[in-house]
């Protein structure tokens, strides 16, 4: 079984308190320890009001470099972008937001265009972010053709493209998503849900591990450090 330090909060403000002084303690240890510090970090509705309280603090931005954990294959600027959430979050905070797409839209070029561009960055992460959908996907590792492409991968392969089956209706789109070993690489790993209903479900993937039928079990298994969630019941 994956293990799992879980911290609990009642109120959305706590939560995002919390998991926003993690995140600063990550940058702080990175910047102090490398002179650098690269994050992956989520889309979504739920980390935007995290995204406000880092943007706010007073942090060694100049050294970090933030990537999404998966970005859509959308036009740039886009409503659907994760690299556009994170460049109007961060703005004016001296942040760089690199992009892992590149405009193309077969979902193999862009696998690979993908991986070029997060070679090209300092590796390991210092902290991937990663939330979990109803469904159990994480990032976009989701159920459909190329699960097994994002879950096996090579250890220096950073990212693939995907196809999810069915696709989401918020955004049914292709992606490109940061691999398995992409993320088991992170030197830190942070998971954020909220609701009761995402919590039992993570708890059994978590127990499943890499037996899991849901993405996120399969992702998470088999990491040899504890990993930090973050549940809000609200």
């Amino acid at each position: 079984m994956t293990r799992a330090d879980w911290r609990c909060h009642d109120h959305p403000g706590a939560f995002a308190e919390a998991v926003a002084a993690d995140v600063s303690a990550v940058v702080r240890r990175s910047a102090d320890e490398r002179g650098e510090s690269l994050l992956a970090l989520p889309g979504g509705g739920t980390p935007r009001p995290i995204f406000r309280k880092l943007a706010a603090a007073a942090l060694p931005w100049e050294a970090v470099t933030l990537i999404p954990t998966d970005e859509r294959l959308v036009e740039a600027g886009s409503e659907l972008s994760n690299t556009r959430l994170l460049e109007e979050s961060f703005a004016g905070t001296g942040a760089r937001v690199a992009s892992i797409a590149g405009g193309e839209t077969d979902v193999e070029s862009a696998g690979d265009l993908a991986d070029a561009h997060l070679q090209q960055l300092p590796w390991p992460p210092a902290l991937v972010w990663l939330g979990m959908g109803e469904d159990g996907h994480t990032a976009s590792i989701f159920v459909g053709p190329d699960l097994q492409a994002a879950l096996n991968a090579p250890a220096t392969r950073r990212a693939v493209g995907v196809r999810p089956d069915p696709l989401p209706p918020e955004a049914p789109v292709a992606r490109v998503t940061l691999t398995k070993s992409a993320i088991a690489a992170a030197t830190a790993l942070i998971v954020t849900i909220t609701g009761e209903k995402k919590r039992a479900l993570l708890e059994r993937a978590l127990a499943e591990g890499s037996a899991s039928d849901l993405p996120i079990g399969r992702v998470l298994a088999d990491r040899p450090q504890s990993l930090t969630i973050h549940w809000c019941s609200a």
